[in-house]
């Protein structure tokens, strides 16, 4: 059993009494999961909530008139309004329920951009920016024949503002841009740029994949106009994530895609379509990763989402302070305001090598460029391992990361 630090008040052993995989022996080692950035590990709760819907609640929702569509419908619905809860919407109809963070980028690419990006128009986004976050309006701005404007970031791994209020022109129509970075856990700003860009008539789009589990969100503070994140960065099942938008801009949105649900009439002359948040979920969907991702949030309701910040900051600053110690390594994203990520280069040894002796010893870690090339290229390196924290890590386990990574560095040696 790994032993609570005691400098902390955080009940980090019951919690992780609440995550099964954490038991998990990694060949031989007791795992030592750092790789919370790509995906987090589900508690009893969650697992449970899909194992009961499977067992008793298994139907298609929405249109079936017996008993388990009912209940299968009240249930996702149910999750639907945890999440307007979760992050503050003021209504329901303004949660849309997607695959991912991915797709609920693509569905603002092609239903806000169909309708509002027209020739010469801008859309600006920054460096540090996740592939997905990228693509997509590259396609746009190539489909338009708009322009695509990069905020540069400086060596610690924060965006430039000045050079932010310079890429803005009249001609700019969406600022697209990351809460927190997943390869340098840099915090951005978002409120003051949502200020600005709102007085020039621009909107924004929010990608928080990275900061809905490590930061309360409250999208009506925020005044963005979208926000996304993945059910699975927030201790819910693969396969579900979350668009939400203000309701007067979806209701003029044309759907993204169609379909069933998404109609209210169809005949072969005219097809009308269905009210929010409806018309944007077509087909059958994740009803199962709904219904764990409404159970996900009861769980993190329990909890004090502040206290879970404030702990994962302790993680951080430790693994920070003691990984410093060790020779040849640079940590890539110093930012001073970040969340629980540790990217970092050691010297003449390649991220995946590093990776991969670590998994020898349990620890569970991630290398290579994290779906943030240009960020890469920005730092002149290939790639980087990342080591990502949750609140159901602990001391002890920075510790045996710690002393793993000196045994890399004696190996290639």
């Amino acid at each position: 059993m790994i032993e609570e630090n005691i400098n902390t008040k955080f009940d980090v052993i019951k919690i992780r009494e609440d995550f099964p995989i954490l038991r998990t022996a990694v060949r031989g080692k007791q795992l030592v999961y750092f790789d919370n950035a790509a995906t987090t590990q589900k508690p009893q709760q969650v697992i449970d909530a899909i194992s009961k819907f499977y067992h008793f609640q298994n139907a298609n929702i929405h249109r079936g008139v017996h008993e388990l569509s009912e209940i299968a419908t009240f249930e996702y619905e149910k999750s639907r309004g945890k999440v307007k809860l979760f992050i503050n919407a003021k209504s329901s109809h303004e949660i849309i329920f997607t695959h991912g963070a991915t797709e609920a980028i693509n569905l603002v690419a092609s239903s806000f951009g169909d309708l509002f990006i027209k020739e010469n128009d801008e859309i600006i986004i920054s460096t540090m920016e996740h592939h997905s976050n990228i693509v997509p309006w590259q396609i746009l701005c190539q489909k338009k024949n708009a322009k695509l404007k990069i905020i540069p970031i400086n060596d610690d791994g924060e965006i430039i503002f000045e050079e932010f209020e310079k890429l803005i022109s009249e001609k700019t129509k969406l600022i697209s841009i990351v809460h927190a970075s997943n390869s340098l856990g840099t915090i951005n700003p978002i409120e003051k740029i949502i200020e600005i860009a709102h007085q020039k008539g621009i909107f924004v789009l929010i990608d928080g994949s990275q900061s809905s589990a490590h930061l309360k969100i409250d999208v009506q503070k925020y005044d963005c106009d979208f926000f996304v994140f993945s059910g699975h960065k927030l201790y819910a099942p693969t396969g579900i994530g979350v668009l939400y938008g203000k309701e007067s801009i979806l209701e003029k949105l044309p759907p993204y895609q169609t379909g069933g649900d998404m109609i209210s009439s169809v005949t072969f002359e005219k097809t009308t379509f269905n009210s929010l948040p409806f018309k944007f979920e077509a087909g059958t969907p994740n009803i199962e990763g709904a219904i764990g991702l409404g159970s996900a949030i009861d769980y993190l309701q329990l909890k004090n989402i502040n206290e879970i910040a404030s702990y994962e900051n302790e993680i951080l600053n430790y693994a920070t302070e003691k990984i410093l110690n060790v020779d040849g390594i640079k940590i890539i994203g110093t930012a001073k305001n970040k969340t629980a990520i540790l990217s970092f280069d050691l010297k003449n040894i390649h991220p995946h090598d590093v990776a991969t002796i670590l998994d020898k010893e349990g620890i569970a870690t991630r290398s290579g460029h994290h779906c943030t090339q240009p960020v890469m290229q920005r730092f002149g390196i290939p790639a980087t391992t990342r080591a990502s924290f949750s609140f159901y890590n602990t001391f002890e386990e920075v510790d045996i990361f710690i002393n793993a990574l000196k045994k890399v560095i004696e190996i290639f040696r």
